[in-house]
Formats: C-alpha cells, structure tokens, sequence
C-alpha cells in the first residue's frame, strides 16, 4: 500500500474546537499529513495564539472564531469560506462540552446546552459543509462521538444522548450523501487526558477505575487520535462510510 493514500497535501480540514484538547492534537496530525488547517474556537485571541503556534512549527494553519451553537456566524463562515474560494476537503466536528449532575437534578437547561454543542452544532455545520461537499462530488467529515455513543454512565446522561444521537447523525450523514462522494464516520474516543478530564485525572479511585477497566490498563493521549483521523480524512477510507471507531485502549471490547 503506497503512503501517498495518507498524504493530505493540498486539501483543508476545518476542525472545531481545536485551540486544545482533543482538536488541537488531531488538527496537529492532519496538517503534519500535509492539510491546511483551519482551526476554530470561540476566544478569538487563543485562535490567534494557535494559528501563530503552528506556523512557528512550518504547518500551514489559519483561524476563525465562532460559535458553534450560532446558526447565524456558522453560515456566515462558510459564506466567507466561499467568498475566499476555500473549499472545506475535511471537517472535523470536535468541538464539545460535558456536564455531570444526577438527572433528578438536572435543570432543562443545562440538558439542552449539552445537546446544542455536542450534537445540534454538529447537524448544522455538518449540513453547511455537506452542501457543500455534495455539491463537489467529495469531502470527509469526521464526528468525534464517544465511548458514551454506546454505553450509559451514571450522572452524564445529556453528554451520553448527545454523543450517541452523534453516531446516528454520522449514520444519516452516510446514508444521504455517500453516493455523492463524501465519508462520514466518527471517531469514539476513550477516557482521554485532557483539560476537561482533570477532575476525573486527580480523582483516584475513579483513575483506578478507568485503569482497571480499560484492557491497555492507562488512559489514552490525545495524540493517539492521530492516526484514525488521517486515515478516515485520506484516499484510505474512501470506502468506509458511517463507521464509529472506537480508540479507548479496548474499553468498549470486553465487559
């Protein structure tokens, strides 16, 4: 098999959420493939800081800042993406929050806030991107669902609903369009080290738990994402369409 089918010189991957985290490592790994990453978050100055990061290490970048729960500046930035003739090869909707609280004790609200930035912000600009795409004859769009898309945890019910409608949004994704030339798949990520971990990091027993229950006996980095993210954004996968792959150390593999 010839490495160029992992090459992504010359195509443009925009990822949410990727000033950290999990979309920061994955935006890294795509454009060390060769992508022009567009990278994207809410703060407009830590946009900056990372576009100017990557530049420093030779990768080509740029930035934009918006919301991804406002319908209004998703469709102006696609607007502006064809005004500038940028032409979105690769989308990854990255971009996410959690929320943990016993559903006895779970406002209304903050169940749909979980919802509108996991999941309703994935639709809209999956939608935006995919006319798009459809409109080409080609395009990748990766969702990074979660362990959660198929097993329940206690106190993180809007998180678990949201990523797992995710995987049938991904699912939909592929039934409509891929006769039109694009994949959608989606990535599940196991207990990762990130930002939004830290509680759960410097919580021992639950680390414990994670350790115990996971069959690599560690949690995961998100650099490890790195690779199923290039394959499922490349000439690779152009045959795989609505998978959810799961990269969690074997957590989802045994009971």
């Amino acid at each position: 098999m010839s490495i160029s089918l992992f090459d992504l010189t010359g195509r443009i991957a925009l990822i949410t959420g990727s000033t950290r985290g999990l979309g920061r490592a994955i935006a890294q790994g795509l454009a060390e493939a060769g992508a022009k990453v567009v990278l994207n978050g809410t703060n407009g100055e830590r946009v900056v800081e990372a576009v100017a990061e990557f530049r420093d290490r030779g990768l080509q970048a740029e930035g934009i800042a918006f919301n991804v729960t406002d319908e209004a500046a998703v469709v102006a930035a696609f607007r502006r993406f064809d005004d500038e003739a940028t032409e979105i090869d690769i989308l990854v909707n990255n971009a996410g929050i959690q929320w943990r609280k016993p559903m006895l004790d779970l406002p209304t609200a903050e169940w749909q806030r979980v919802l509108d930035v996991n999941l309703t912000a994935a639709f809209v600009i999956g939608r935006e991107a995919g006319r798009r795409m459809v409109a080409r004859g080609r395009g990748k769009i990766i969702n990074i669902a979660s362990t959660t898309s198929t097993l329940a945890r206690a106190t993180i019910a809007p998180y678990a609903v949201s990523k797992g409608g995710l995987k049938l949004l991904t699912q939909e994704m592929a039934a409509e369009w891929a006769g039109s030339g694009v994949q959608a798949n989606a990535i599940a990520p196991g207990y990762m080290i990130t930002e939004m971990n830290t509680a759960l990091l410097e919580n021992r027993d639950f680390s414990a738990w994670v350790e115990s229950r996971t069959p690599s006996r560690r949690w995961g980095r998100p650099e490890e994402l790195i690779g199923t993210a290039v394959f499922l954004a490349s000439f690779a996968s152009d045959y795989v369409n609505g998978q959810l792959i799961n990269v969690d150390g074997g957590m989802t593999a045994v009971v």
